[in-house]
């Protein structure tokens, strides 16, 4: 068991996260409104094996999995899929290139809550999930199913091998104002589902999977519990 541990000061949240795929992930976070990154902005994560972060109560921000990763002969370090380009495992303060599955949090948050949620809005490249620890009364969420086994032709991302690694967003592959909630479609009531969108939505029905997709994708939780994301569960 592989643990890593962040000591950031006495009041934090404690994020476990595992991997249970068949193949390594390097998870990477990112903190959101111009916050201070936290210790660890990514790491390798083997098969089977977990890593605890100790997290600010009042942390905001998003956390991913990079897959299919190596360092070429200069010592750059990349990914097939979510590559945050820091050309390093550390993200540094760097986002997730989509297509990416994204967990979302922020903790301590209006009316002492948390709010967190599963987004597919800029595309999928592996399942996952937040389970709540410490707080029975407060509901998980998740994206459970296979994208890339449904992912249509034109946004499918395909590594070496042929085989389907990741599925853009119809925003990302297509980039019409329909499918990006833009122009004449920037309201919710202008821009509603299309059948690019229900493809995530019908494999992860929790999970945001448009920019105006159902509110009721971001979960709640009085503050103060502690977080278990699973990659592949």
């Amino acid at each position: 068991m592989i643990t890593q541990e962040n000591q950031i000061g006495a009041h934090s949240v404690i994020f476990t996260l595992t991997n249970k795929c068949s193949y390594i992930v390097w998870p990477g976070t990112l903190t959101g409104s111009g916050g201070a990154q936290l210790t660890s902005t990514g790491f390798e994560l083997d098969t089977g094996a977990l890593t605890t972060l100790d997290v600010p109560a009042t942390w905001s921000g998003r956390m991913f999995a990079r897959t299919q990763c190596s360092t070429d002969s200069t010592g750059k370090f990349s990914c097939l899929t979510a590559d945050c380009a820091s050309g390093q495992v550390a993200c540094n303060g760097a986002g997730a290139i989509p297509p990416a599955s994204l967990v979302e949090f922020t903790l301590s948050g209006s009316g002492g809550n948390d709010f967190y949620d599963v987004s597919l809005v800029d595309g999928f490249n592996l399942p996952l999930p937040i389970t709540l620890q410490g707080a029975a009364s407060c509901q998980s969420t998740s994206c459970p199913g296979n994208v890339n086994s449904v992912c249509l032709p034109e946004l499918a991302v395909k590594g070496p091998d042929g085989s389907v690694i990741a599925c853009k967003s119809a925003c990302l592959a297509l980039n019409q104002p329909q499918y990006c909630c833009t122009g004449a479609f920037s309201t919710p009531a202008t821009c509603p589902p299309t059948n690019y969108s229900m493809i995530f939505r019908n494999q992860c029905p929790q999970a945001y999977s448009y920019a105006y997709d159902d509110k009721t994708s971001t979960f709640t939780c009085p503050t103060g519990a502690d977080y278990l994301i699973t990659f592949c569960p």
